[in-house]
């Protein structure tokens, strides 16, 4: 299994990568890249205005570039402290300056000491004429550096031109001071002042956002015929672009484009090989199935690549929806909705990574998906159809709408094929269900009809030939199916299962008491061995009727595990009577080959042909005794272990038994006894006296 498994993914990889990355056939596309010396001039096939992202992108960066930075409002709160702090250092000075005992130098250290006097470090010449100024003039000195200090910082310093307000302190001195004085005060008053305005990122990337939105898109028209590059000429991003929107342009495939394609299929077939281990795994087991399913891959993600590229309205004809159609009535809802993502990312990639499609063909799949519950009929699929076609419309719309330039008459087209794609992708899951079940041998909803009308050939002469085996066959139709209704098994399959359940009585049916005539049974002159061959050989002649006659593995299961490995009871009983000694007996002669119920409806089948020959064999006549006998069958059958290998539970065989019971009572329900006729004067029979509306009812026995 596991190297099946391992095969199988690789060659999905290796035929995804080669699809995603190379194109099938030669196309009117060239292969150039920016700088590339044109081979030829290349001319527009038609008349086209496009939004030129380089254009736009240009007049957007100039539009960013023209924004100024933003800085912050002059922060009172700093300029305050600054303030402050020229106070503290004006004292500082006033201090040193009145301190008669310490040397010239040390008061120059002193000053120097100030750290805003000391970086940038204030010239040795006005460190003297600050010391040696008069009492007067030190006084207008403090004075008019806090007023310069206080005006500087209350007009906002930006801490990129700190400098520049810097230099304007020297014009803000006044001009009453004399040239000693205003010498100290701009050097003071340049050192105290400091930045209280800040630059704003955040403001500045929104102003700089503005101008870009506020650029309008830039639109280039070309008309018919009118040369886009010439030959001998470079190619430039320009020309690379309005090639791309006239589609002539095909980028060169290159090894890290492959590998890149190849890492993404890979990506993929494991995700989905998780997915289905994870929630269907009966997909990866049967080899059928995943044939099927990799092959319906295959086959889609190659249309893709046929009908996506270079096309304008042919890629939303791409029946995308008719693949989950078809996994959804052959292998589940589960794989149809993995199947959906996994085709729109495909053909999102193809069709030059393109989101509009991507999901178009995702949502699509998954519409579809959802919209199928039971494809019973071809009215279920156009049903479907319907709602996957107003999906397609609104997802068209939802990335139509929001572009400022639309052409009305390319819109209109690609809306009209993607409602078209609802019933084309309908009408090909109709005829590929009529395909998929006999050549994969998978039942399908249509297939399961097919074999249940009454016309169909195996049952035609099971009707003829064993007549009683018929009826038989379509009580335990009906009891089963009715079950299988109530808990959630597959009803049809149920159904079309109990029809043929015991088609291997045709060869021999006069062996089997529900053919024979009242009286004569021919197993009485036979030996319990060769009778029991007989009743066990019906189940190898059944599945070599279900074989010659195709019928799907799903439905010939039945015909073996409706026996399972019960035993031929009264054949062995007989055996064991004639020999004596049961240890002379070998039971294992006296049983069915089986296997045992698989799957529930099976085991339905199972069930309820054993509560349907028991109640026939004892007539229960009230539905106590229904329900006991019933009781019995339930009982005897796990009993003997014969649902040990069947997903079915308690609880769903105990709705089983009273669904069993219900439509039991229905059948098997006391007749009215009707009188004989009385004869008329004339000698003809006369009306029975007494209606079935007015004739007694015949009680129940006890």
């Amino acid at each position: 299994m596991w190297s099946r498994l391992a095969l199988t993914a690789l060659a999905l990889i290796a035929l995804s990568t080669f699809l995603l990355a190379f194109p099938l056939f030669p196309s009117g596309r060239l292969v150039l890249e920016k700088g590339d010396v044109a081979p030829r001039d290349i001319p527009a096939p038609r008349r086209i205005t496009y939004e030129s992202a380089i254009r736009t992108a240009d007049q957007q960066r100039l539009a960013e570039e023209a924004v100024e930075p933003v800085y912050t409002a002059p922060d009172a709160d700093l300029a305050r402290e600054q303030l402050k702090r020229a106070r503290q250092v004006l004292d500082y000075l006033s201090s040193v300056r009145a301190d008669s005992f310490a040397t010239p130098a040390q008061r120059r250290a002193w000053v120097l000491a100030v750290p805003e006097l000391a970086d940038p470090h204030l010239p040795i010449d006005v460190v003297d004429g600050l010391l040696a100024l008069p009492d007067e003039s030190w006084g207008r000195v403090q004075l008019e550096t806090w007023d310069v200090v206080a005006e500087t910082m209350a007009q906002g310093v930006r801490e990129d031109a700190i400098e520049e307000a810097r230099q304007g302190v020297r014009s803000q001195v006044g001009l009453h001071l004399s040239e000693e004085e205003a010498a100290v005060t701009a050097a003071l008053a340049q050192r105290l002042i400091a930045p209280n305005s800040f630059y704003d990122e955040a403001a500045t990337q929104a102003a700089r956002d503005r101008a870009r939105e506020e650029v309008s898109p830039v639109l280039i028209s070309l008309e018919a015929g009118e040369v886009i590059v010439r030959e001998g000429e470079r190619v430039t991003a320009l020309d690379l672009e309005a090639l791309e929107e006239l589609g002539l342009r095909q980028s060169r495939t290159r090894w890290t484009d492959v590998l890149g394609q190849g890492a993404l299929a890979a990506a993929g077939v494991v995700l989905l090989g998780l997915f289905l281990a994870r929630f269907q795994a009966d997909v990866l087991r049967e080899g059928r199935k995943l044939l099927l399913l990799s092959l319906l891959l295959a086959l889609f993600l190659f249309l893709v690549r046929l009908m996506v590229p270079d096309r304008t309205v042919l890629r939303y004809l791409f029946p995308g929806p008719a693949l989950a159609m078809l996994v959804t009535a052959t292998l589940g809802p589960q794989v149809g909705v993995a199947v959906s993502v996994l085709m729109g990312a495909g053909a999102g990639l193809i069709g030059d990574n393109s989101l509009e499609l991507a999901a178009y063909v995702t949502v699509g799949g998954l519409i579809a998906t959802l919209a199928l519950r039971r494809v019973d009929r071809p009215g279920t699929l156009f049903r479907a159809a319907l709602f996957v076609a107003l999906a397609h419309v609104v997802v068209l719309a939802g990335f139509r709408l929001p572009l400022q330039r639309m052409d009305l008459l390319e819109t209109a087209l690609h809306l009209l094929a993607a409602a078209v794609n609802g019933v084309l992708s309908a009408s090909l899951a109709l005829g590929g269900l009529f395909l998929i079940g006999p050549l994969f041998d998978i039942i399908t909803t249509f297939r399961l009809i097919e074999l249940s009308r009454p016309d169909h050939p195996l049952l035609q002469r099971l009707l003829r030939e064993a007549p009683g085996t018929y009826h038989h066959s379509l009580m335990v139709a009906n009891l089963a199916e009715q079950a299988a209704e109530r808990i959630g098994a597959n009803p049809l399959l149920t159904r079309v299962g109990a029809y043929y359940h015991d088609i291997g009585k045709v060869v021999r049916p006069y062996f089997f008491i529900e053919n024979q005539v009242e009286g004569v049974n021919p197993h009485g002159r036979l030996d319990p061995y060769t009778s029991t061959e007989i009743i066990t050989g019906h189940v190898r002649d059944g599945l070599e009727l279900a074989r010659r006659y195709r019928l799907p593995a799903r439905v010939r299961a039945f015909i073996p595990e409706h026996h399972g490995t019960n035993r031929a009871s009264f054949q062995y009983e007989r055996a064991v009577e004639l020999a004596g000694d049961p240890e002379l007996v070998n039971e294992a002669d006296f049983h069915h080959q089986g296997p045992k119920p698989q799957s529930k409806e099976t085991a339905l089948v199972m069930l309820a042909d054993g509560c349907e020959a028991v109640v026939r064999a004892r007539r229960p006549s009230t539905p106590e005794e229904m329900a006991q006998v019933v009781g019995e069958v339930f009982d005897r059958t796990l009993r003997n272990g014969q649902l040990d290998e069947c997903p079915i539970t308690l609880q769903e065989l105990s709705i089983v038994r009273a669904s069993f019971i219900s439509t039991l009572k229905g059948v098997f329900h006391p007749r009215i006894r009707y009188p004989e006729p009385t004869p008329t004067p004339d000698g003809r029979e006369g009306e029975v006296i007494g209606s079935p509306a007015t004739a007694p009812v015949e009680k129940p026995r006890a």
